[in-house]
């Protein structure tokens, strides 16, 4: 097990959030605050919308001083919680390859992941033959690159080997595991992965046969991801473009349809069966 993980990505999401609860509490507009401060058109927006990678303290003051905020605790605790984020989690040395660095940030400091994947083995569970099949059946060509994202691909697994790990649960598609890729042997250390997951107590994985029939997620794969100190996220990924829901109303829908596929998939024990079966018939 390795250290305890920063969060630095959640706590900027809680501190935007923050912030634009205490500009509506003075009754002022984005508009308003942004002629009174002179800032440029849509700096506040991209703060308040979490659109920002290291939060300015002498820019936080500014705005706490204009919103009349002069208790003493209350304004430690706020730039405390922007000086805690501006710290640089590990995946900031990966800029290069990056297309959603706010969700891999989101995913490393979460405390649980619920997640259906419709197509493709969950990436904190891939090998590393699978990972760099799937980089390059992405139509990515260029040998750095795909070094690159392969790299990234297995330091993100090292979530699951923390002192505090993430808890997985994932609802697989059994679809997945019947796409061939590479090699018989890579297929079998693939599937042998998977099966390896059964004595780990924070990881549980379930199969969702395709005899199952039609289900509420036939729209795609998604991820649940809950933190021990703020509200819960939804994360879809539809190409290039990702879909963040966070209203309660949001959350609550997608956590009913994923305990939907709980009960509609193979228990965590039958899925192992299920998968050493193929893996035999390999």
């Amino acid at each position: 097990m390795t250290e305890q993980r920063p969060r630095p990505t959640v706590r900027r999401r809680r501190l935007s959030r923050e912030l634009r609860a205490l500009r509506e509490a003075a009754g002022f507009t984005a508009e308003h605050v942004t002629r009174e401060l002179e800032w440029s058109k849509g700096k506040l927006s991209r703060i308040e919308n979490n659109d920002w990678r290291r939060p300015s303290v002498q820019d936080i003051k500014v705005l706490l001083d204009l919103y009349g905020i002069d208790d003493p605790e209350q304004r430690a605790a706020l730039l405390q919680l922007t000086r805690d984020s501006r710290q640089r989690g590990w995946w900031a040395g990966y800029q290069d390859v990056f297309h959603n660095p706010s969700y891999t940030g989101f995913e490393q400091e979460a405390s649980r992941l619920l997640t259906y994947e419709q197509s493709v083995i969950p990436g904190l569970l891939q090998t590393p033959a699978y990972a760099e099949a799937l980089i390059r059946a992405g139509l990515v060509h260029d040998p750095n690159e795909v070094r690159r994202r392969l790299a990234l691909r297995m330091e993100r697994q090292r979530v699951l080997e923390h002192a505090d790990p993430l808890h997985l649960w994932a609802v697989i598609d059994e679809s997945a595991l019947l796409r061939p890729f590479g090699s018989s042997q890579e297929r079998k250390d693939q599937l042998q992965r998977l099966i390896d997951t059964e004595g780990l107590k924070h990881v549980n994985i379930q199969l969702l046969p395709v005899g199952a029939g039609l289900h509420p997620a036939l729209s795609g794969s998604f991820v649940i991801l809950e933190f021990p100190e703020d509200s819960s996220i939804v994360y879809m990924e539809m190409g290039l473009q990702e879909l963040y829901l966070e209203t309660p109303e949001e959350v609550n829908r997608q956590a009913l349809v994923f305990r939907h596929l709980n009960a509609m998939a193979l228990s965590p024990s039958d899925t192992v069966d299920r998968i050493s079966t193929m893996l035999r018939n390999l």
